[in-house]
């Protein structure tokens, strides 16, 4: 059976990189397919055997869009196409941005609507696709390569069959929220290392550091809820179909408890036999 993912998201926020991995791996690619030809695309390929794989690029270029949109999602799901979709994204400063040094317009961008108001009703118009995504993937700090690590993680053809990926990401509060996580726990109220003068400069990889965090009776405690909150929640999660899912861990900086309890995370999830990444986001920012 052949593999369809439909890629879309916001106007810059890389949809075209994300064709080139997709092309990389071995996906039989097509760029901006309206909405409401999905459902036959998805017929055609599904009879040619030598296509293991296909990925649809598609934006918004109308009101219409909606419900042609949900028209197709309720084809494929009736055919019992294997299908997901990849939602990018990015914050309205980086999407400027991009959107300035490419010296193009935006899609939706006319005479009476600028790059800004374009930007947000975009991202307003859209948030209900973004809601039933498969993966979200924020750009906003992601290097191409990057970017192409993310998609390679989750949609490499021969992972098909291999289930549910769990991606855990630490990250300081302060540096703000990790936009494509699908569950956040807060250690706030974990005993701060960073208040001790011989930890500050450390980490939560220190094990100085994980003896302090768990020195405390809160944070055993928290840690063995969490644990019993995301095991309760990996079989909802697979029966959904999700592909991956990413559990954010925060702190107020982002350099020690929240290193610690994404650390430990990681390996309760690897020893379930679950594929797991992690990622330590803010553990060298000041």
């Amino acid at each position: 059976m052949c593999r369809l993912v439909i890629i879309t998201g916001l106007s810059g926020a890389g949809r075209t990189e994300a064709m080139r991995v997709f092309e990389d791996l071995g996906y039989f690619c097509v760029d901006n397919l309206p909405p409401e030809l999905v459902p036959k695309f998805a017929e055609l390929i599904q009879k040619g055997s030598e296509v293991r794989g296909a990925a649809l690029v598609i934006d918004m270029r109308g009101e219409a869009f909606f419900g042609d949109w949900q028209s197709s999602l309720e084809a494929l799901t009736s055919e019992n196409v294997l299908h997901q979709t990849l939602f990018l994204e990015a914050d309205e400063e980086t999407l400027i941005h991009r959107y300035q040094l490419s010296r193009r317009r935006h899609p939706l961008e006319t005479e009476n609507l600028g790059l800004v108001e374009a930007i947000r009703h975009e991202r307003h118009a859209m948030m209900d696709i973004r809601g039933k995504a498969d993966v979200v993937i924020d750009t906003s700090n992601l290097a191409a390569r990057q970017l192409r690590r993310r998609i390679t993680e989750v949609f490499r053809l021969d992972q098909v069959e291999s289930g549910l990926r769990m991606r855990i990401v630490s990250f300081g509060f302060k540096h703000g929220l990790p936009k494509d996580s699908d569950l956040v726990l807060d250690v706030r109220f974990i005993p701060n290392p960073h208040y001790v003068e011989a930890l500050r400069e450390k980490n939560g990889n220190d094990v100085e550091v994980e003896r302090f965090v768990f020195s405390s009776a809160v944070a055993l405690e928290t840690l063995s809820r969490f644990i019993d909150l995301i095991d309760y929640l990996i079989p909802q999660y697979q029966q959904e179909g999700k592909p991956q899912v990413t559990v954010a861990v925060g702190c107020t900086g982002g350099q020690h408890r929240s290193v610690v309890f994404a650390n430990h995370l990681a390996k309760h999830l690897e020893e379930l036999g679950l594929r797991v990444s992690l990622e330590h986001r803010d553990v060298e920012r000041t």
